[in-house]
């Protein structure tokens, strides 16, 4: 079995990698997974999240692991201007923000330290892929309707980049303004970003999708980074570089 999908952190994870069969390489990959859950998760009171919020554990006592992902958070909070921001109102953390991304982006490199260059990593629709698929292909992502999760909108090819999405249309209001936490979110229903790995293109769609609108105009500007935005009333905008990404 080369294809294998498992319930984790909360999210569908699915592990696609060519010619893998008798390796043991996915279970090595779930296992990492896990350990990332068992770690980061805000909803364990074991994790070590909780215990640092519950103030159970001190900053110098932390892992490298949470000071690597914490370092992440508070290098995109001053990048964003504040618009991308784990804390919470009382003061807690929750950086799943950045711990999603981060593992995919750590299960792709364990998986090419493992020798295979050829996977696609889909976990709850972020995706990091390499080389090609079974056929060899490259990789095909459909970026789905928000108003119609069934349908798909575009096919982008990644070519070895990181996608991911961002929205509230799924989970509802979880992203928010951290200037005005009680605002909601207006305008766009979501936000697709390709960006150099998974772990790039997630905190900055993140990032985006707080800003509403603006959020397109904010990726525009990055380089190598490119966006397709679905808006309330059904309209899409892209960012000038998408259509290099997409199959015609």
């Amino acid at each position: 079995m080369t294809v294998e999908t498992r319930l984790i952190m909360g999210m569908p994870i699915t592990l696609d990698i060519p010619n893998s069969e008798h390796t043991g390489i996915h279970e090595r990959v779930f296992d990492f997974f896990t350990d990332v859950d068992i770690r980061f998760s805000p909803f364990r009171p074991d994790s070590e999240v909780s215990r640092f919020n519950a103030g159970e554990v001190g900053e110098s006592a932390l892992s490298s692991q949470m000071r690597d992902v914490l370092e992440i958070a508070h290098r995109m909070r001053e990048f964003t201007d504040g618009y991308f921001d784990i804390r919470r109102n009382d003061g807690t953390i929750d950086p799943s923000g950045v711990v999603k991304g981060w593992a995919i982006l750590g299960a792709a490199q364990l998986i090419e330290r493992e020798g295979f260059a050829d996977f696609c990593i889909d976990a709850g629709g972020d995706i990091q892929v390499g080389g090609r698929d079974a056929s060899r292909q490259e990789w095909s992502i459909g970026i789905r309707n928000p108003f119609a999760p069934q349908e798909i909108v575009k096919a982008v090819k990644p070519r070895g980049q990181g996608v991911a999405t961002s929205g509230n249309y799924i989970r509802g209001d979880h992203i928010y303004d951290p200037h005005d936490r009680a605002r909601r979110i207006e305008g766009p229903v979501s936000i697709t970003v390709i960006g150099s790995d998974v772990l790039v293109a997630d905190l900055h769609a993140t990032a985006a999708f707080a800003m509403g609108d603006a959020g397109i105009y904010y990726i525009e500007d990055l380089e190598g980074v490119e966006a397709y935005q679905i808006h309330r009333d059904g309209t899409a905008v892209q960012t000038t570089g998408f259509k290099e990404f997409v199959f015609s």
